[in-house]
């Protein structure tokens, strides 16, 4: 029987817990399970259990640690953004690293949160990945998305933390105004573009304009693709409803 102030089983997010130690896994467990809207489906505690979970359960949401036995969580967030599109990542570690940080971001984990694990810290980002969520769901529902989509999502993805006068905050290294930029130029054409196109049609430098749509890429709202034409592979940068605007 279902609790009436719990959501029905279908609307639950899912989340893996992968984590080597198995007293703070069964910490995390209990604090996501007094999160309203979120189920743990799974525990896995080293990177191969966490590949056979993510192919049996599918689950929506991973909470990571970076430090894994015989592997390493960057690794395993590199795999899930390949095999599993459909699932993100949230870190949960004691690296205090700064390169660890900002590759885990860029590579598309939504949130990086450090050891002792604070409940209300984990909470509040929780229920912002429950909103991006609702959101990315909201928007695969159109026919057609435009920029005040874009900047609607992205405020999900960033409104609990805020800049002195109010403006969302986004990651080191990403800033809105090209952000903005590479999105409209994404949204303004009807075939893919590589990242050097898109730099020379914006004016950013091609390793700036790769690493900007690397990170729509991880938000799910841009899609990316390898062209293989002449030469080297080529990745190629598309709107998810390009398709829809031939």
């Amino acid at each position: 029987m279902v609790h009436p102030e719990q959501p029905a089983a279908e609307t639950f997010i899912d989340v893996l817990i992968v984590e080597d130690d198995p007293r703070i896994a069964e910490i995390n467990r209990r604090f996501i399970e007094q999160i309203t809207g979120f189920r743990v489906c799974g525990v896995a505690t080293d990177a191969e259990q966490a590949k056979l979970q993510l192919e049996r359960l599918e689950p929506h949401l991973v909470l990571l640690d970076i430090y894994l036995p015989a592997s390493s969580g960057l690794e395993l967030l590199y795999h899930i953004r390949q095999h599993h599109r459909g699932t993100d990542a949230i870190m949960i570690t004691a690296a205090r690293e700064i390169e660890a940080v900002q590759e885990a971001i860029r590579s598309g984990a939504f949130d990086y949160l450090m050891k002792p694990l604070v409940f209300d810290r984990l909470k509040e980002t929780m229920q912002r990945y429950a909103a991006f969520r609702r959101e990315l769901i909201r928007l695969s529902d159109s026919s057609s998305i435009g920029q005040h989509d874009i900047d609607r999502l992205l405020s999900r993805l960033s409104d609990s933390t805020v800049s002195s006068d109010g403006a969302p905050m986004l990651p080191k290294g990403i800033d809105k105004l090209t952000l903005d930029k590479v999105s409209q130029a994404i949204y303004s054409i009807k075939d893919g573009m590589s990242a050097d196109k898109i730099a020379k049609l914006i004016g950013i430098s091609r390793s700036t304009s790769r690493r900007y749509l690397e990170y729509l890429v991880g938000l799910g709202v841009i899609e990316a693709d390898l062209s293989y034409g002449i030469g080297r592979p080529e990745r190629v940068y598309r709107s998810r409803n390009a398709d829809d605007r031939h």
